[in-house]
């Protein structure tokens, strides 16, 4: 099938767009061969006619739509400008995708953003991986570049290339940044970071701000990194090419100067600064020509800081700093002096001698101000062997000017360049290969071109070659591997544009003899070309309209370049008066610049100072080398350099000039596509067999098509006999060894073959079915016509049945209901007369109740008056009988009066027995007398009083006799007022119903409103008790959620000191190493060899005797009691007291202030000692504040109950309540503040100075010394000459056959029960020394057996063991639980942190080797192995073939690369763990890190291979990964965080399995996959890969979908597409009281030779 057959209805092809450059349009009819034009349809549904030349004026056809979004171009099966473009947008826009692979080139689009994708993580899971089945990334390239140089042992190169602003700085600083991270430099001092370190230098002062770009580099550099033998960066080196000088002295409109003159000028306040005389860069004439100074985002000062550092780091020196910064800001002043024109016509020229801004240029730089100014506005000419002075206009004294900065700025950056080489340059070694890194700038056009252009475009022309031969050979190394018969692949090669460029009498060797000749101009040399090359060569053209142009042919596209100015910038000349004048300098660097300069010009290594400096005595032949005869020579060096390396290339492409994130314009794509040589690429290997399928592939997924008997077993033969009746045409395919190729667009005829046959297949299916489904149909219609008979026969006889049965009913029906009116009516009748007699008896018994009521009253009232004339008539007999008793008494008061005062006169005798008495008398008698008087005048009142009452009596007799007439009288009228009161009453009883009624309304309305407020009562009460419960709900939320603050507060802490102990490991095998070197060194030199005792190997040779010598000693309390007692005349503070301990501290141990940075590992062991001091503190704080929390919120609760349980509660209360309430939870949160803001501010010093407190207090200063040594028995002893041989037969010399067949933790014991009897003995010396030389022992061991799992879990066990046992016995251990166990008496605290720190070493040293032997089978195991019987036949992979061009690597052996593996290296580790008895949360722990690696690993691999992101791979991790829960259940380790670990892993095989399809899908997708992140799940849906025609891509529209519920999800963590594989949960070991041990319990073997031990 020919491919124009492939133009069929429905296909898709590409037509030009003015707007979009390429559209996709569909055939809305077949093409026949001889048709002049084909009807199209457009996206936006129009239809027209597309004329067409057959065939070469077809359209290009469309790539089938598995093919959108593809990692690499050539994998494409129609190859052309606009199917590139096309999946250039697509993974651009749709998928964020901004890398992808042409072959050997890496396409990288400017996205304008910052993405977070070039962390540590994504470079870990780059490292050592094959990076043909990785995504497309900068650090593929580099990985690729890397194992190439170690594998093959040959340089390599990074070719970088660009248009300005398309990123490629960011580029190389990337690929810098993965070299320096998986080439550590071996040696001490970090070269990997002085190569980083070298970027912010290079940036400053040569790169600027342009209309296209903020960071654009102005000029072009190569960069060797150098390599050891192990792959390891030993140094650096570093070469530039044309640096764009006029930028110093002029920028375009919105375009800026170099970065390094706008960051001093910021930075001007600083005080080393001020003496430059720096100012604002609007008042410099060569920083504000642009008129844009500063650039959004960007802090100059900040930029300035970074590039300060990186000269440190580097060694450049700060007085150097400030030397180069001084010339720079000479630089500036010297663009500031003013040149004044004068003479006539202006013909001359001068400077003001009292011009500030020359005295400050020459006061920087240290010349001489008024030879500046003269030698400015003049130049010395040589006329016939005379030396003549002329002076120069003002238009040439300002290009005078300019030129000494530009050449001034082009020695300092040449010099910087210089001396970061030399900081750079190997010191130790030569490097043994090298990755060269070329960041060089991509072809330009511009509406002006001038000599910079030309330069750039002829470097691109060269590269351009050196890329089109290395394609080729590629291509030409696949057809010879593969044993193709081979044939020539023509392509255009570029060689005659360079030879007109370069060639004998090419257009830069006419440029540099017009610069030879005394009055060459631009003019001239445009005539020589014209004659030259015009109508000779057919790159070379002449615009029509223009004496002073010409047009190049590029293989980019056609360039006018303009004649003017080609001869001055090709000379580049400086006066040599200048020059001298700086060459005499005070300043030793300016001197130093002007000194190196050679006459002859020569080419300096690492730059190319493109400067010439002209002199008076041969004015016409000052210069001996140009400008464009030292780039012709280095870009041939640097030609020479990559042809000797094996090229990578990367082309960078800017997405839009607007510099948007994520906005992608197609012309200025198409344009730099065209212009990179990205399509040039594709013409290559289009030219021969673009499309290369693996037989497996071919089989897999050409199988329909395959004729005769297909083998499975012999692929290779059914694909070669059944190719031909595919396709005809031999030539259009070939076989090779491994793989099928075909000529571009034969993969498109098999896909529609395939198609075909597929459809027929279906076809035939479909009429299959049919007919079965209608044949079913028949029958099922038959059989139910013949229920519905039946069923209608029923129904006909059921209803003739009802009918009869229903007339029957209906007589029955009729005779009840008549019977029933009948009744109905007699009982309505007999209900009538019985409610009219009841009313009428009613009424009767009411009229007989009211006469009742009547007389009642009548009684009632007459009863009530009876009663009050009775009372009357009893007060008044009550009055009258008083007033007689009174009479009565009186009288016989007065009868006893008499009768005494005859008693009183018969007794004189005792008036003279007692005179005293007298008076009394006296008295007695006087009130005698005054009584007497007043019974006298009671008595004329008395009399009184009975006259009235007499006359009262008798009125009282008149009206009562009155009284009885008148009822005599009315007695007749008595009827009368009977009816009157009657009636009386019966309105007072109609009033009184009333007020009843009234009152019983008001109650029923009292009582409906007690229910309201009861109601209300209710409601508040369970509002309160809601309230009280959501308020305790909030309040135990936010104490949990402090509490777990806290917790992950101590989680961190404990990690961080973990990591800088891990640091501390690291550095101090470092510096092991380079000892041992260094004594490797010192050996070597030395004459003779001298015999040393075998014992002194086993001293640890750490400078530090004991891990604990060095930190402070605690006091006794003897000695506390001493200090104390002599403080009143010893002013010596007590080391003790609050006052400064840290500085007595230091002060005690001889540490000066100034030195304390030196002691590292000192001030470690503080800051943890302090951390958990603090940690301690906080927690303490935290618990009373929390009991006070409690006892508030009791206090509360019984308030609010007792609220409750009063019957209405006022609203005032319970709005106090309330109040409070919310006064206590505003507490709350203040005190959680204020704690928080405690845990950070702590200081050191305070901590400390508690620390010393509470030791001072928790020792009693009037307690005696040490107590006496107790007797213990059950020890063992050890004799202190034999310590050393203890701890080498124990520990050092011990063999791990040895060690392994002893009982667990056997060493700690017997080493415990030594220290213990040595402290038993009272020396407390001895106790330390064999503590120290313990945990040196153990540490010399486990780096002895560093890669050995079970001998660093013995190590581990008897750390943690002897740890264990010292903390029991601690003085500071509470032991009043147990009366057997007697404390130590020296305080063995320091050895306990030793051993605490030497036991999270062992750990992390267990999990490193676990580490390094899983990390090389984890992506094989839990990825690419089949495991899933009947699953292997999916693992062919259809579409994602590996990239055409890459390396390929040597097989990797299959075996030890499954699942049983890596179960086996985790079976290893547990038992080598359980074989020493530690703790389950000790392995939980372990197992937890493991697995979070392998979970993040094998995450990081699937985030980065399309061809894994499949349903079938989705199955297989989830069951490897249930192999794994499997495995942590048997052995009891789920329960630990390690199935957690694998939760995300999880997720992503559930991800792949899931439907996707719906929004109802996506909404299921977000809630299950919670445990990945945003980017995590949107990218494995862009990479999601179909396996087979039964699947299908994931639409655009779904990840949109997608996307917009993941944004109501919140994350806490920042945004991260990959995992990190370098986190390490903290470790915390448990305290574990072991039971006492005795001598008698141990079994020592005789193989440990410690039988100088003694028991007792």
């Amino acid at each position: 099938m020919a491919t124009t057959e492939l133009y069929t209805k429905g296909a898709c092809v590409w037509v030009p767009d003015p707007e979009a450059v390429w559209v996709s349009v569909k055939l809305l009819q077949d093409y026949h061969p001889g048709d002049q034009q084909i009807l199209i349809q457009l996206s936006d549904g129009r239809e027209m006619e597309f004329p067409v030349l057959p065939p070469a004026g077809l359209p290009p056809l469309g790539n089938p739509d598995i093919l959108e979004g593809e990692n690499d171009l050539t994998a494409l099966t129609f190859l052309h400008e606009p199917a590139v473009l096309h999946n250039l947008r697509v993974r651009f826009l749709d998928y964020n995708s901004i890398y992808t692979y042409c072959g050997i080139v890496l396409v990288a689009l400017n996205p304008y953003e910052q993405l977070p994708i070039y962390g540590e993580e994504v470079i870990d899971a780059y490292n050592g991986q094959d990076t043909a089945d990785m995504e497309p990334h900068i650090f593929s390239v580099a990985e690729e570049a890397y194992c190439t140089m170690t594998r093959e042992e040959k340089n390599q190169s990074i070719i970088i290339s660009g248009e300005s602003g398309s990123g490629k700085t960011v580029s190389a600083k990337y690929t810098m940044r993965y070299f320096a991270v998986v080439g550590g430099a071996a040696q001490q001092t970090s070269v990997e970071e002085k190569v980083l370190a070298s970027n912010p230098i290079m940036e400053a002062i040569g790169n600027a701000k342009t209309t296209r770009n903020d960071n654009s580099s102005r000029f072009g550099k190569y960069i060797e990194i150098g390599f050891g033998r192990k792959g390891d960066i030993i140094g650096a080196n570093m070469k530039t090419y044309l640096l764009e000088k006029s930028r110093v002295v002029f920028q375009a409109a919105e375009e800026r100067n170099y970065h390094i003159f706008y960051q001093l000028c910021a930075s001007r306040d600083l005080p080393e600064l001020r003496t430059l005389k720096f100012d604002s860069a609007e008042n410099f004439h060569y920083t504000n020509q642009g008129q844009d100074v500063h650039i959004p985002g960007t802090d100059d000062v900040v930029e300035l800081e970074r590039t300060r550092n990186a000269f440190t780091i580097l060694g450049v020196q700060p007085d150097q700093q400030m030397e180069i910064f001084r010339i720079l800001a000479a630089i500036l002043h010297l663009g500031n002096v003013n040149i004044q024109a004068s003479g006539r016509g202006g013909d001359r020229s001068y400077i003001n001698a009292d011009d500030r801004s020359l005295a400050v240029f020459a006061k920087l730089l240290g010349v001489e101000g008024a030879q500046m100014a003269q030698w400015l506005c003049h130049r010395r000419l040589a006329v016939g062997g005379e030396m003549l002075v002329k002076p120069m206009t003002g238009q040439q004294a300002n290009e005078a000017r300019d030129a000494l900065a530009k050449h001034v700025y082009e020695q300092v950056f040449t010099w910087t360049v210089q001396r970061l080489n030399s900081s750079l340059r190997a010191h130790r070694e030569q490097p043994k290969s090298f990755i060269g890194v070329l960041d060089i700038y991509g072809f330009e056009t511009f509406d002006k071109n001038s000599f910079e252009q030309f330069c750039i475009n002829y470097a691109n022309e060269k590269l351009q070659q050196q890329f089109n031969r290395h394609v080729f050979q590629l291509e030409q190394e696949e057809y010879l591997r593969e044993e193709l018969p081979w044939n020539r692949i023509e392509f255009s090669d570029n060689q005659p544009c360079i030879v007109l460029i370069e060639g004998q009498l090419g257009l830069l060797d006419l440029l540099d003899e017009e610069c030879r000749m005394p009055k060459g101009s631009d003019e001239n040399w445009a005539r020589k070309v014209y004659d030259q090359h015009l109508n000779h060569s057919p790159y070379f053209r002449k615009p029509r309209m223009s004496n002073s142009a010409f047009i190049i042919v590029h293989f980019a596209d056609l360039v006018q370049y303009e004649c003017d100015g080609f001869l001055d910038k090709n000379r580049d000349t400086v006066f040599e008066e200048p020059i001298n004048i700086l060459r005499a300098s005070q300043s030793e660097l300016v001197a130093e610049l002007f000194q190196k300069e050679s006459a002859g010009g020569s080419l300096p290594n690492s730059s190319l100072a493109n400067g010439s400096v002209r002199s008076g005595k041969r004015a016409h032949r000052e210069h001996k080398l140009t400008v464009g005869f030292q780039f012709r020579q280095s870009l041939h060096l640097l030609m020479d350099t990559l042809n000797s390396t094996t090229p990578h290339y990367v082309r960078c492409i800017k997405s839009n000039d607007l510099k948007q994130p994520f906005l992608f314009d197609p012309k200025r794509a198409v344009q730099q596509l065209r212009a990179c040589g990205v399509l040039e690429t594709i013409r290559i290997s289009a030219a021969g067999y673009p499309s290369r399928w693996t037989y497996e592939e071919f089989f897999t997924r050409y199988r329909v098509l395959l004729r005769g008997s297909v083998s499975q077993d012999d692929i290779r033969r059914s694909c070669q006999s059944s190719l031909p009746y595919l396709i005809p045409d031999p030539e259009q395919y070939c076989f090779g060894k491994t793989k099928v190729f075909f000529r571009a667009g034969q993969v498109a005829v098999l896909e529609k073959l395939r198609g075909d046959r597929l459809c027929a297949a279906g076809v035939l299916i479909q009429s299959w079915v049919r007919g079965w489904l209608q044949r079913r149909r028949y029958q099922r219609l038959r059989w139910a016509t013949f229920i519905l008979q039946r069923y209608t026969r029923g129904t006909l006889a059921r209803r003739l049945a009802w009918t009869l049965r229903y007339t029957r009913v209906a007589l029955i029906i009729q005779k009840t209901y008549r019977m029933l009116a009948v009744r109905q009516l007699y009982m309505t009748i007999r209900e009538a007369t019985i409610k009219i007699q009841a009313f009428i008896r009613g009424t009767q018994a009411r009229r007989i109740y009211r006469q009742m009521l009547t007389e009642r009253a009548v009684v009632f009232l007459q009863a009530q008056v009876r009663g009050w004339l009775a009372r009357c008539s009893f007060r008044r007999v009550r009055t009258a009988v008083v007033l007689l008793q009174s009479c009565v008494r009186r009288r016989a008061a007065r009868k006893e009066l008499l009768r005494l005062r005859a008693e009183a006169r018969s007794v004189e005798k005792f008036r003279e027995l007692n005179k005293g008495m007298e008076v009394k008398l006296m008295q007695l008698q006087l009130r005698a007398d005054q009584q007497a008087r007043e019974s006298a005048s009671l008595r004329e009142i008395l009399q009184a009083e009975r006259g009235a009452h007499s006359s009262e009596l008798e009125q009282l007799r008149s009206s009562l006799l009155k009284l009885q007439i008148q009822l005599q009288e009315n007695a007749n009228t008595a009827p009368l007022l009977a009816d009157k009161q009657e009636e009386d009453m019966r309105k007072a009883e109609e009033k009184a119903a009333q007020e009843i009624l009234q009152l019983t309304q008001e109650i029923q309305a009292l009582r409906f409103e007690r229910d309201s407020l009861e109601k209300e009562k209710d409601d508040l009460a369970i509002r309160l008790q809601d309230q009280e419960k959501a308020q305790e709900e909030s309040r135990q939320q936010s104490v949990d959620q402090a509490g777990a603050s806290v917790r992950a507060e101590l989680e961190e802490e404990r990690r961080r000191y973990q990591s800088l102990l891990r640091e501390f490991t690291r550095l101090e095998q470092r510096y092991d190493n380079l000892r041992d070197m260094s004594l490797f060194t010192t050996n070597e030199h030395s004459r003779g060899h001298r015999r040393t005792d075998s014992t002194v190997s086993l001293e640890p040779l750490s400078p530090v005797t004991t891990p604990f010598s060095s930190s402070p000693v605690f006091p006794s309390p003897e000695e506390i009691r001493r200090i104390s007692v002599t403080s009143a005349t010893d002013r010596r503070p007590s080391p003790w007291s609050h006052e400064q301990p840290l500085n007595i501290l230091m002060e005690d141990m001889s540490v000066a202030k100034d030195t304390a940075e030196r002691m590292k590992g000192e001030d470690l062991r503080y800051a943890y000692d302090a951390v958990r001091v603090a940690n301690k503190f906080l927690e303490t704080q935290l618990l009373s504040q929390r009991e006070q929390w409690e006892k508030e919120i009791s206090a509360l609760r019984m308030k609010l109950q007792q609220a409750h349980d009063r019957d209405t509660p006022g609203d005032p209360e319970i709005n106090e309540l309330t109040e409070e309430v919310a006064v206590r939870e505003q507490e709350c949160v203040r005190l959680r503040r204020e704690l928080k803001e405690l845990k950070h501010t702590v200081s050191l010093r305070r901590i400390m100075s508690y620390a010393g407190l509470a030791i001072a207090a928790s020792q009693d200063p009037t307690s005696p010394g040490p107590q006496k040594s107790q007797t213990l028995s059950g020890l063992l002893e050890c004799r202190k000459r034999d310590e050393s041989k203890l701890i080498k037969h124990l520990i050092t010399d011990v063999r791990a056959e040895g060690v392994l067949s002893l009982s667990p933790g056997l060493a700690a014991r017997v080493l415990f029960l030594c220290v213990r009897q040595a402290d038993c003995s009272g020396d407390q010396t001895r106790v330390k020394g064999l503590c120290g030389a313990a945990v040196s022992a153990i540490k010399t061991a486990m780096k002895k057996h560093g890669n050995d799992l079970d001998m660093t879990a013995v190590w581990l066990k008897n750390a943690y063991l002897l740890k264990d046992l010292l903390n029991q016995h601690s003085p500071q251990q509470d032991v009043r639980g147990c009366e057997e166990l007697v404390p130590l008496v020296t305080d063995v605290q320091e050895c306990v942190r030793a051993l605490s720190d030497l036991c999270i070493q062992a750990y992390q040293q267990l999990l490193s080797i676990s580490e390094s032997h899983l990390q090389p089978m984890i992506v094989p195991a839990m990825l690419e192995s089949e495991t899933i019987p009947g699953l292997a036949g999916s693992s062919v992979k259809s579409v994602g073939r590996k990239r055409a061009g890459s390396d390929p690597r040597p097989p990797a052996s299959t075996e030890g690369t499954t699942m049983s593996a890596v179960l086996r290296e985790l079976s290893a580790l547990h038992t080598a763990l359980s074989r020493q008895d530690l703790s389950s949360a000790l392995l939980e722990q372990a197992f937890r890190q493991l697995m979070y690696l392998l979970s993040a690993t094998t995450l990081n691999s699937l985030l980065l291979r399309k061809d894994m992101c499949c349903w079938n791979r989705g199955l297989q991790i989830r069951y490897n990964v249930s192999l794994l829960e499997e495995w942590l259940r048997s052995r009891s380790l789920q329960a630990g965080g390690a199935v957690s670990a694998l939760e995300p892993l999880i997720q992503a095989a559930q991800l792949l399995q899931m439907s996707k399809k719906t929004e109802v899908d996506g909404q299921a997708m977000v809630q299950t996959c919670n445990a990945l992140s945003n980017q995590q799940l949107v990218k494995i849906l862009s990479l999601y890969t179909p396996q087979s025609d039964l699947e299908e891509r994931v639409t655009l529209n779904f990840i949109r979908i997608v996307q917009g519920l993941l944004k109501g999800r919140s994350e806490g963590q920042p945004p991260q597409l990959l995992m990190d594989v370098r986190r390490v949960f903290p470790v915390t070991f448990p305290y574990q009281p072991p039971p006492q041990v005795t001598a008698a319990q141990l079994e020592i073997p005789e193989s440990l030779k410690i039988s100088f031990l003694r028991r007792v």
